[in-house]
């Protein structure tokens, strides 16, 4: 199973946006067409952010603590409904979040998933990277009303009631996942450097802090995307047990998350 994909150097996260659940809106995720790029420093900046999002580890060595690229979550660039797309965020940050206990800009979001998915550092607010970043992600929200999200931000909610089996997980594993991510997790490599399909635990994947090291929050990714292709096969039941499995796994550790729900609200599967 395909848990995660790299796409490099094509339109495709780490970067690494919200993997909240999705939300309801009134706005079509329309990804803005190749023609529409600006000419110029702007169009430039775009064309960066997205290569940056996209090859995020060998690019970004010194922000980059794993072997994950920001593409490897968000699926196709930030342009997949249910894979926690880019499209429209601009226009909805500042934004409470209840992880933090405090309103959020955008900036803020995307170090949270360097430092957490990605096992890294922030980026400065001021750096040509982080500028071009949101450059590619003010492109990606063209057209889309201020406030608004669009249909699919987010991941798609899954039952939080069922409850995992670890044996069933990891015979889906073994049938689903493997083939790519390596027996152990460990992905599989390229030899041209980094990995063709990202490790899912180890020292080289996201660390507990990050939202998809949460049982539901990866259950629901799995369950609309995974496998490869195929999204939706699984049933909410399989992608439960088969996130339990690959949860529990070991994995990077990120001391902070003892500041995480401040204010109170800690998820049920929150690590």
């Amino acid at each position: 199973m395909k848990w995660f994909t790299y796409l490099s150097g094509a339109l495709l996260i780490a970067g690494s946006v919200a993997p909240a659940m999705a939300q309801s809106s009134g706005a079509v995720l329309t990804v803005p067409n190749e023609a529409t790029l600006p000419k110029g420093p702007v169009g430039d900046a775009i064309k960066y952010g997205r290569a940056l999002l996209s090859n995020t580890r060998r690019m970004l060595p010194n922000n980059v603590g794993n072997g994950l690229n920001c593409s490897s979550c968000h699926l196709s660039g930030g342009t997949v409904a249910y894979a926690s797309p880019w499209v429209g965020l601009t226009g909805v940050f500042p934004e409470y979040r209840s992880r933090n206990g405090k309103l959020i800009s955008l900036q803020e979001r995307i170090n949270d998933c360097f430092q957490r998915s990605m096992n890294g550092k922030p980026l400065a607010f001021d750096s040509t990277e982080m500028n071009a970043i949101m450059a590619y992600m003010k492109w990606l929200s063209t057209g889309v009303p201020t406030g608004t999200s669009v249909t699919g931000r987010g991941f798609e909610k899954i039952d939080a009631s069922l409850n995992p089996d670890h044996a069933r997980g990891a015979a889906l594993y073994a049938s689903q996942c493997a083939a790519c991510h390596g027996s152990v997790g460990q992905g599989t490599t390229n030899p041209q450097g980094g990995y063709v399909f990202p490790p899912v635990w180890g020292p080289d994947s996201f660390n507990v802090g990050a939202g998809m090291a949460r049982l539901y929050t990866a259950a629901a990714f799995i369950k609309h995307n995974m496998p490869l292709g195929r999204g939706g096969s699984l049933s909410a039941q399989e992608a439960v047990d088969l996130a339990w499995y690959v949860t529990q796994q070991p994995r990077p550790d990120y001391p902070a998350r003892i500041h995480d729900w401040p204010k109170g609200g800690r998820p049920k599967d929150a690590r």
